[in-house]
């Protein structure tokens, strides 16, 4: 049987364990975060569209990741107060991850996989780079780092409306 998104956990950025299943019939947009990248302010997007359609069965999950530039040095407890205070975040955010390489999280393997970014490329190519699954779990889209929120509204729309 093929994977889906409730195969796998993570860890909050509170430091709790998290089985995604517990999102079981929810859409999900799945983003690799930063708090000093110049995508930085695409925080109050996504928390503009998690305020949105939440209670339509949207879920916004942001993964903190160093890898491009070191733009997320911090510990997971400044990471959430940053993104607390400066951008009214909400939504669930997780502990600091790979997304590339050997040592990705096995969920970010597995999205990229799902979903090849452009020319079949999987590597993820820098933060805020998302991802949006159906209420099945599996991954409709792949959108790039410069792909605002905002723009993601439709097919929010069409995946909550499936």
């Amino acid at each position: 049987m093929s994977q889906t998104v409730y195969d796998f956990q993570a860890q909050t950025i509170r430091g709790e364990a998290a089985d995604l299943a517990q999102y079981r019939g929810k859409v999900l947009l799945i983003v690799n975060t930063a708090s000093a990248c110049g995508f930085t302010p695409q925080f109050k997007g996504l928390e503009q569209l998690w305020e949105d359609y939440a209670a339509r069965g949207l879920v916004v999950l942001g993964f903190p990741s160093n890898e491009f530039g070191g733009q997320d040095p911090g510990s997971n407890e400044e990471i959430a107060s940053f993104c607390e205070m400066n951008y009214g975040v909400s939504f669930p955010m997780m502990s600091k991850v790979r997304v590339n390489g050997a040592e990705a999280h096995p969920l970010w393997q597995w999205l990229k996989s799902e979903k090849p970014g452009f020319l079949g490329t999987e590597a993820i190519k820098w933060n805020f780079s998302k991802f949006l699954l159906g209420r099945d779990g599996r991954v409709l889209k792949r959108y790039a780092p410069n792909e605002a929120p905002d723009k993601l509204r439709a097919d929010i729309e069409a995946a909550l409306a499936a």
